[in-house]
């Protein structure tokens, strides 16, 4: 196997696990900067844990250190709003929005990597919006949490791209070392200062919520983490995120089985979500023909 097919290969492994964090996270008791902060909290232990087992490590520097804990504070926060997201809305709606990530792409690749935008990225990313505003208008109710995601998606196509230069000149697992520590640290920072300010405790999750917890750290970060920035080694950040709307079809499928969520939307979402899908499969067949 090449390493561009192996690449792929982890990328939309990568996706599936990814898919699962919605459904998964909606079936803890905690709010998005709770369930965030414990799920980073565990992956970075367990990082942290693997990273001084390897032996030789590559020495890195205090600057790229911080670059790459920087990266894991973006990371946290586009967490953090996409669980919040699904916590105004549903896990279907949380996840669809992640497709505007393409969108956010186009808009910033040229700013990154000084390259034209291209005609074709543009026609998909505006594909993938289009089906996003099909179902930003089916129900009034969904806005608050389609306007989170958003913004979520956003911060995601930004840290996206310091990956992609990130992978250039370090080990994934020591990315993933500093940034799981990084983004945990930055939101324990946070829900301690809300706590002070507020007077009130900390929540603590519950038997069933540390199980999920656990799960969403070890197989859908830690794991899923490893496979995404060994994809970027070989891959665009633009056709990782575009491979990324196919987690909404992962996550809803299985939000439609475990909380029935289909009877909640109308015939707007799968509009939208079949323009989604069309981005996607266009992509993929332009990823494969052009020579890597």
């Amino acid at each position: 196997m090449t390493s561009f097919k192996k690449s792929l290969f982890q990328l939309h492994f990568f996706v599936f696990l990814a898919g699962l964090t919605g459904p998964i996270g909606n079936l803890i008791q905690l709010n998005g900067l709770n369930l965030v902060m414990y799920r980073m909290g565990i992956a970075s232990l367990v990082t942290l844990i693997m990273f001084t087992l390897i032996k030789n490590k590559m020495a890195i520097s205090l600057k790229t250190k911080w670059q790459i804990i920087g990266v894991g504070v973006l990371i946290s926060m586009h967490w953090v709003l996409f669980y919040t997201s699904i916590k105004l809305s549903n896990v279907s709606i949380g996840l669809v929005c992640l497709s505007s990530v393409a969108l956010f792409t186009v808009l910033l690749d040229p700013i990154f990597t000084r390259n034209k935008i291209k005609w074709q990225d543009l026609v998909i990313a505006f594909i993938s919006l289009l089906g996003i505003l099909f179902i930003f208008q089916f129900d009034i109710q969904y806005r608050k949490g389609i306007a989170v995601g958003l913004v979520s998606s956003f911060i995601a196509a930004l840290f996206t791209q310091f990956n992609k230069k990130l992978t250039v000149h370090n080990e994934p697992q020591t990315l993933q070392t500093f940034q799981m520590l990084g983004g945990f640290l930055f939101l324990a920072c946070i829900v301690l200062a809300v706590s002070g300010v507020t007077k009130i405790k900390i929540p603590l999750p519950t038997q069933v919520d540390w199980f999920w917890l656990i799960v969403l750290a070890l197989a859908c970060t830690v794991w899923s983490n490893y496979l995404m920035l060994s994809a970027l080694k070989h891959i665009s950040a633009f056709t990782m995120n575009v491979t990324l709307n196919l987690e909404p079809v992962y996550g809803i499928l299985i939000s439609f089985i475990a909380f029935q969520e289909h009877k909640q939307l109308g015939i707007s979402f799968y509009i939208g979500f079949f323009l989604i899908a069309i981005s996607v499969l266009i992509q993929m067949l332009r990823v494969i023909r052009i020579p890597k």
